[in-house]
């Protein structure tokens, strides 16, 4: 099973940084409190200085948004909204504590963090411009098409575990009680990117109490290969 982007992908957007981790034997015990509170107090720091919006990380993401076709303060990407929902309520909430951690990285450094269930995912997962014919469940259960062209991240049986690219994840691939094989892809556009996602791949791994494998992945070595556990 691989993890890719598209050629396409990499030919629009040749600013692209990403990280990826695979990692196997986790569970809803995971203790990760004090780097919850580090990456929150980054994160307000950072906010103490100006709102997100004018963050490089997610100017970067705009600008991107809008190569899409996309209103960017419309569609935001994951990071920028929680860093939203930080700055409103001055937590987030409380889930699975792999989400949480995922989050907190995400408000830490300002850049998008997916967090999937690889039990949920059918094959490689490939981020793509959409058909149209693909099925994405909201975290509500209710089925979507995707726009033919809109980025997403499918896979092989035309599931689609996000909508416009790094907006919004699918409930079909959430995190849970019973997960315990996890795919974690961060995403950067801004400049200096990749130091940036190699420093929050590291953290991550050192946070799990689990083996793991990480990789950056570029246009000349797209894809990340990882054997399901099940």
């Amino acid at each position: 099973m691989r993890f890719r982007h598209s050629p396409e992908i990499w030919s629009t957007f040749p600013e692209l940084s990403c990280g990826v981790l695979h990692a196997t034997g986790v569970d809803g015990a995971v203790e990760v409190g004090p780097r919850l509170d580090r990456y929150a107090e980054a994160a307000r720091a950072r906010l103490a200085g100006g709102p997100e919006g004018g963050f490089p990380e997610i100017q970067a993401w705009r600008r991107a948004f809008a190569r899409m076709g996309l209103p960017p303060t419309r569609y935001r990407c994951a990071a920028e909204s929680l860093l939203r929902r930080f700055r409103r309520d001055g937590a987030l909430p409380a889930l699975h504590p792999l989400v949480e951690l995922g989050n907190a990285l995400s408000i830490g450094y300002a850049v998008p963090v997916a967090v999937l269930d690889l039990d949920r995912i059918a094959g490689d997962l490939t981020v793509r411009p959409a058909t149209g014919a693909e099925t994405y469940l909201t975290l509500g259960g209710e089925a979507e098409h995707p726009e033919p062209g809109e980025v997403v991240f499918a896979d092989a049986a035309g599931g689609a575990h996000s909508r416009r690219w790094t907006h919004r994840q699918s409930g079909a691939s959430a995190v849970r009680p019973g997960t315990t094989e996890v795919l974690v892809v961060i995403e950067a556009m801004h400049a200096g990117g990749a130091a940036t996602v190699r420093r929050m791949l590291t953290e991550l791994a050192d946070a799990l109490p689990v083996p793991s494998r990480t990789a950056l992945l570029t246009a000349d070595a797209p894809e990340f290969a990882y054997a399901a556990a099940r």
